[in-house]
């Protein structure tokens, strides 16, 4: 199991008081907008679809064993932030759930598509954005990129932001700000600290694989406590 996270380094990026999701709805939401744009034939999304798309091994950082009772106390939570809504279809025998992304940040597809990759795969640059949103939405050029991110990151309060270049990185990740602040300010506090510019790329390379590490661990002991809370609740 693995994460990543980093700090927002844009101006003006506050923390978003209105909505603070944990890593179990992120993944759930983000996986209702993915299948929308990949399976549309099977949209909205049945409660066992919605597991098999958060437990998926590829495309997924970090990789999650989530039960059919844990994705189900996450899909009340997020209907109750009107993020998620259950659609009633007339002969189905199953319930089944949309998500309400779109409208929640009036997002056209392209920015529904970046938002989904960052909350599906963590903090990236312009080209792993491209590169990785394929089907959901095609970009033509990264510049195409950069302004769908502009966007996300110029909303009030922002859902984005850009994170402080890594020591050794040429280009600057980006990460969606649905989970708050907290860990993206550890990674700046961390980068204010790097060594300077006489330092061998070698090093910095090696710095910046340890703050990942760090960051992934962390994101992993996060990801476990949840799993375990959802547990105990069963029992309860």
């Amino acid at each position: 199991m693995s994460a990543e996270a980093g700090q927002g380094s844009t101006s003006g990026a506050s923390r978003n008081d209105e909505l603070l999701l944990d890593p179990f709805e992120i993944r759930v939401l983000a996986v209702l907008a993915e299948k929308e744009a990949l399976t549309p034939d099977s949209y909205p999304l049945s409660l066992n679809a919605i597991v098999n798309g958060c437990n998926q091994l590829s495309s997924r950082d970090p990789v999650m064993s989530i039960t059919e009772a844990t994705a189900h106390n996450v899909l009340q939570r997020l209907m109750q932030q009107k993020l998620v809504t259950e659609v009633t279809q007339a002969g189905a025998r199953v319930a089944k759930y949309e998500h309400r992304m779109r409208i929640k940040w009036s997002l056209e597809q392209d920015k529904l598509a970046i938002m989904a990759i960052l909350m599906l795969r963590g903090p990236q640059t312009t080209g792993e954005i491209r590169a990785r949103c394929g089907r959901v939405h095609e970009f033509a050029t990264v510049d195409e990129v950069e302004a769908g991110l502009h966007f996300l990151i110029d909303k009030f309060p922002p859902i984005v932001a850009r994170l402080a270049r890594a020591p050794g990185s040429k280009e600057p990740r980006f990460a969606h700000l649905l989970s708050g602040l907290e860990v993206f300010e550890q990674q700046n506090a961390a980068a204010a600290f790097a060594p300077g510019s006489v330092v061998e790329s070698s090093r910095h390379d090696r710095l910046g694989q340890l703050e990942d590490e760090v960051s992934r661990m962390r994101n992993e002991m996060d990801v476990l406590k949840l799993q375990f809370e959802e547990f105990k609740k069963q029992f309860e």
